[in-house]
């Protein structure tokens, strides 16, 4: 019986399309792809949270981390990464890509021989390659039913 994590970077504060949130919209989707799957979640969280909860300055920020290639520490690791068979990477689009924590995360474990998973929120961008899932924020923050549909139907479409 193959194993499922479910890893996600997320963002609460001022979002473009839904305003101020508590919860970010990728949390919101990964509980759903973990719940769907039976996966376990790791939230990937950066050790020295400088990120600006307003929207403006956020974006700009993003972009300046991935000018620079940057890659933030993160804190703790997947330590059991070897028990997993399928692990779903989950992001916020920041600039046509994953946030620069994304990559730290990735780095950091060792993915030989797994089933690699990217799905992501955004709100017009999508930023996704054939196979990866992208959901729109405001869908996943405020449509449960409509998300959960969705996830469904990417879900199956890859054998779960």
């Amino acid at each position: 019986m193959s194993k499922t994590l479910v890893a996600f970077f997320s963002r609460t504060g001022e979002q473009y399309g839904v305003g101020e949130i508590t919860e970010g919209n990728t949390k919101k989707l990964a509980e759903v792809i973990a719940k769907k799957t039976g996966g376990d979640l790791f939230e990937i969280k950066v050790v020295e949270d400088n990120y600006p909860n307003k929207y403006t300055p956020l974006i700009q920020f993003a972009k300046k981390e991935k000018q620079e290639n940057a890659r933030p520490a993160i804190v703790g690791s997947v330590d059991n990464i070897e028990e997993y068979d399928n692990i779903f990477v989950g992001y916020p689009n920041w600039w046509a890509d994953m946030p620069m924590p994304v990559y730290t995360f990735l780095e950091k474990h060792n993915l030989l021989n797994k089933n690699i998973y990217k799905f992501c929120t955004h709100e017009g961008s999508g930023g996704v390659h054939r196979d990866d899932f992208a959901l729109f924020g405001h869908i996943a923050q405020n449509d449960s039913i409509e998300t959960e549909k969705k996830v469904d139907e990417w879900l199956k479409g890859l054998g779960f």
